[in-house]
């Protein structure tokens, strides 16, 4: 039997289907079913089911947020995953948990490998990497997959931010000194199957393919939607933000195409079967 934490976010819809349309049986929790920062909890919820593989999809996302609450973050973004870790290596389930691209300090000016040496500028970026190294000193059946600026149907997002925003202004503003790759939350559960199939655990990261700045995605989503309004280039010191963020945090996705001998989609090809489904 397989447990998906964060079951109602975005990438936890995306496992909730690819798993039904291959009539594969899961129990889907979020907070309501189960709270993941509570160890005692997650060994009841565990016991006498058959766990054999647990995704956990769980996380505190609020970058800025973080900065002021800590002590939650810290919680679900790196003693959850080393709870549910323990959980695992207990009853001999397989774990998979999430980790990002905040992780580095985007000096390097080069995709970041899983050898690259991370270096956050964060709460977020710092609670995450935590999480990361523990669960892979824990245990030896785990994978811990890096991902970046994740967008799906399930949750908000970026691109529903984008949208939302062009349906009330003919001017818009949007930083163009991040750059990362936007990554579709269904091909990230697709291609994470498929890596749990092949039992070669350990740290990957995955992005689709290409590389854009968060300016180059809202102009590439509102010519989509065909919005006719001015769209201008902004830098991220316009902005008041909490938390600090990387210039450049493109994440090398070579070591899983690899390993599952397979090309990962491009971000544009991403968002045009976003926009698709959300219509």
């Amino acid at each position: 039997m397989i447990l998906i934490t964060g079951a109602n976010g975005q990438l936890g819809n995306d496992f909730k289907k690819l798993l039904d349309s291959q009539k594969i049986k899961y129990i889907g929790t979020d907070v309501r079913e189960l709270d993941i920062t509570n160890e005692e909890d997650i060994e009841k919820f565990v016991d006498g089911k058959n766990i054999d593989l647990i995704i956990n999809c769980a996380a505190y996302n609020n970058v800025d947020q973080a900065e002021e609450e800590y002590k939650i973050c810290e919680k679900l973004n790196t003693k959850s995953p080393e709870f549910l870790a323990k959980i695992a290596k207990k009853i001999g389930a397989e774990f998979i948990t999430y980790s990002t691209d905040f992780v580095f300090d985007g000096e390097k000016g080069l995709p970041y490998t899983e050898k690259d040496l991370p270096n956050p500028l964060s709460v977020y970026g710092s609670t995450k990497f935590q999480g990361e190294k523990n669960v892979l000193n824990l245990y030896e059946k785990v994978f811990v997959v890096r991902t970046s600026w994740v967008f799906g149907i399930g949750n908000n997002n970026f691109n529903k931010q984008v949208i939302n925003w062009s349906k009330g202004k003919n001017k818009l503003a949007i930083v163009d000194d991040q750059i990362s790759s936007p990554t579709y939350s269904k091909d990230l559960a697709e291609f994470t199957w498929e890596l749990i199939k092949t039992k070669k655990y350990g740290l990957y990261h995955f992005s689709n393919s290409g590389e854009a700045s968060k300016y180059d995605q809202a102009n590439y989503i509102l010519k989509k939607i065909g919005w006719i309004g001015e769209l201008k280039r902004a830098k991220t010191s316009d902005f008041k933000l909490k938390a600090k963020r990387a210039k450049y945090t493109k994440l090398s996705s070579e070591k899983i195409e690899k390993v599952l001998n397979r090309k990962i989609p491009t971000w544009e090809s991403g968002i045009d079967r976003f926009l698709k489904e959300l219509n």
